[in-house]
Parts: structure tokens; sequence; C-alpha cells
């Protein structure tokens, strides 16, 4: 399995609600993608303010191909206004799991 997670920078003023709204949109988007197991949008617990999104797939082969596919491109385009600074992605390859 490959895990992505995306901290993003701080929502800009006003924004949150349709940020949220872009986040459920694309999940429909990338749901749709081969080797997609989920994607969820985690909100920090305390301390610090701020998403963060995990993101499984079957494999990086699986993940790359949504990654580098103008749906994608599409949906990051409409998520750039919304933010104020820029992405950080991390990529995890699963060692052991629960299942």
């Amino acid at each position: 399995m490959f895990i992505n997670t995306i901290e993003f920078p701080p929502i800009k003023a006003g924004k949150e609600s349709e940020f949220l709204e872009w986040f459920k949109w694309s999940n429909s988007i990338y749901g749709n993608f081969d080797g997609f197991l989920s994607r969820r949008l985690l909100k920090y617990a305390k301390g610090k303010s701020g998403f963060v999104t995990l993101v499984e797939h079957e494999s990086e082969k699986t993940f790359m191909a949504m990654h580098t596919s103008k749906e994608r491109q599409e949906a990051f385009n409409k998520l750039k206004p919304l933010l104020d600074g820029t992405l950080n992605a991390k990529f995890y390859e699963v060692v052991i799991d629960t299942v």
C-alpha cells in the first residue's frame, strides 16, 4: 500500500467552507481512479490549526497515475485560490498492516 499525506497551508480568510466543499467534491473525482483506496481530511487536534489529508492507494504506480492526470490538475487549479501558501506532501509505503 502507498500512502500520501499533504499538509495544507493556511486557508484564506473566509474560504474554509469553500475548501471543505472542494475536498468533498475532489474525493468524488479521485475515487474514480484505479487503485484508489481512501482519502481523509484531518484537522489538528490540539495546539495547531490547519488540515492534513491522508490518501491511500494500492501502489505508487496507481497513485502516480492519479497524481499526473488532467483531472488532478483541474482539481488542484480549483484549490489554489483558497490557499495562502504551498502544499507540503510526503510519501510512504506500508511496512506492516493490521489487515
